[in-house]
């Protein structure tokens, strides 16, 4: 089945059902700064799933289950189907994270957690439900994880604020093991300050409780933090980072 056409019965394809959605979610953020959001654990449905994929990097190296993306390709009309109904059942389950470690250009190395093809594509559909939720409620001046913005804006904002604004100096700041350590209640519980949706919450604590295959074949049960690869791309753009971070007076940029 094309999820990107509108389908036999006249019904309109999740190109236009997905992103119709999110205008909707993320224009309700823009003009109703209180609201909670209900209701969000309905749009994950095969229509949304389907058009989520195109996200999805095809490239990414294979999960536990070692089904690669051309093999869930393949068969993407039945996946999301299966996908969807044990959403509805309660049936779905998180599968364990394989974890894998690159070097970094300090010569130590980071952790990097690789969730299966499927589990992956359910966290990329709940990714663009938080973005649309949550880029409203940043400045025009953040630029870390946001949506059309990158480092590369930063720089050429702050290059200009250095050379004809009012600022003469920058002040760099990191938070050591940030990613390995994130409080999953403290995370969880900024999660509801936004959304009332106690299955939706409940699918983002699972992943943050999902168990870790080491390399040496050691299955972990993380108690903290959430493996760079995976769930971060879900999470670490919007809440966790506006607490921490961008609440600050004194970091105007990151």
């Amino acid at each position: 089945m094309n999820y990107s056409k509108e389908t036999n019965a006249g019904q309109v394809g999740p190109d236009k059902h997905l992103q119709t959605s999110l205008n909707g979610i993320e224009r309700k953020a823009r003009y109703k700064k209180n609201h909670r959001f209900e209701n969000l654990y309905r749009l994950l449905n095969k229509w949304n799933l389907g058009q989520s994929w195109q996200y999805v990097n095809k490239r990414a190296a294979n999960g536990i289950d070692k089904v690669s993306a051309k093999e869930f390709e393949a068969n993407l009309t039945k996946e999301v189907e299966v996908l969807e109904e044990e959403l509805k059942n309660g049936r779905y389950h998180t599968n364990l994270v394989r974890r894998t470690h690159i070097k970094k250009a300090n010569g130590k190395k980071r952790p990097l957690g690789i969730p299966t093809v499927r589990d992956k594509l359910l966290q990329t559909t709940c990714s663009k439900i938080l973005e649309a939720i949550y880029e409203p409620k940043f400045s025009e001046t953040r630029y870390g994880y946001r949506k059309g913005k990158g480092a590369k804006d930063a720089v050429k904002h702050l290059s200009k604020e250095l050379n004809y604004g009012k600022y003469g100096y920058i002040v760099e700041a990191d938070i050591k093991g940030y990613f390995q350590n994130i409080n999953h209640e403290t995370l969880l519980k900024m999660l509801e300050h936004d959304i009332a949706d106690k299955r939706y919450v409940g699918l983002v604590s699972k992943w943050l409780k999902a168990g870790i295959m080491t390399e040496e074949n050691i299955i972990e049960k993380p108690h903290k933090g959430t493996p760079q690869g995976g769930l971060c791309k879900a999470l670490h753009k919007p809440p966790y980072a506006k607490k921490v971070i961008m609440q600050s007076k004194h970091l105007k940029y990151y």
